[in-house]
């Protein structure tokens, strides 16, 4: 018998209805486990319009977890206090997951949680510029459309970068490739970074969990019906067309 009967009278993925609160396939929510969370950093997750992915997207599901949390869709924003939706006096103490090419394992440091600044080294400091942080950053998307989020958004400049060092890779697996070992869903970075700023493992144990019990229902979801799976997009062919 199948664990999600529901599936096996549904002939189309685009008919199944979507969760009102995180927008997944009803299959594929589990909002009835999602567990409240009090945060005292803000968290403002910027997701770009194109990312599709209601069956493997963590960005809302990581909203739902916060009550201080802002989820804004689009491609850019005058400034932070626009996209945050209140006034920020000082944007250097909230900090943006940077996407450039500095990596924690090509630095001379021993954290996971790195402070750079724009030549992409290691702050002097770091417990105090972390310590002083008091919003996040979160660009939500595929690498190619985080980056474009970045590049529209001058404001990020006056943010703090920061960096992470995971010990292992996401825990999307084969589900969902990152461009690199050290790429992490929406929700593992939340995770791992909001853990380490406000010093409370059970943050990440939380996120971690649900992040989990999502992975878990969507396999067995595509056991049954492999249409809710994502779409893969086609690769345009490089290659000379020869002439005719």
């Amino acid at each position: 018998m199948s664990k999600i009967p529901e599936l096996e009278a549904a002939g189309d993925a685009e008919a199944i209805p979507d969760c009102p609160d995180c927008h997944k396939p009803q299959p594929l929510c589990i909002c009835d486990g999602i567990e409240p969370i009090e945060n005292c950093i803000s968290l403002l997750i910027l997701q770009h319009p194109q990312e599709q992915d209601r069956a493997l997207g963590t960005a809302r599901l990581l909203a739902l977890h916060f009550k201080n949390a802002v989820l804004k869709i689009g491609l850019s924003w005058p400034s932070l206090s626009k996209a945050l939706g209140r006034p920020v006096h000082d944007p250097s103490r909230w900090a943006v997951l940077y996407l450039g090419s500095a990596k924690v394992a090509d630095l001379d440091t021993d954290r996971d949680v790195v402070a750079i600044n724009r030549k992409g080294e290691v702050e002097d400091n770091q417990r105090a510029i972390l310590k002083d942080i008091e919003g996040i950053v979160l660009l939500d998307g595929t690498w190619s459309q985080a980056k474009a989020l970045w590049w529209r958004n001058a404001w990020m400049l006056k943010c703090q970068r920061v960096v992470l060092g995971p010990a292992k890779p996401s825990a999307y697996g084969k589900l969902r490739r990152e461009p690199r070992r050290d790429g992490l869903s929406t929700i593992e970075a939340a995770a791992m970074l909001l853990a380490a700023l406000e010093k409370r493992p059970d943050i990440e144990a939380t996120l971690s969990a649900s992040f989990e019990r999502m992975l878990t229902k969507y396999r067995e979801a595509q056991a049954v019906m492999p249409e809710l799976a994502p779409k893969q997009r086609a690769k345009r062919d490089y290659r000379r067309r020869k002439r005719a």
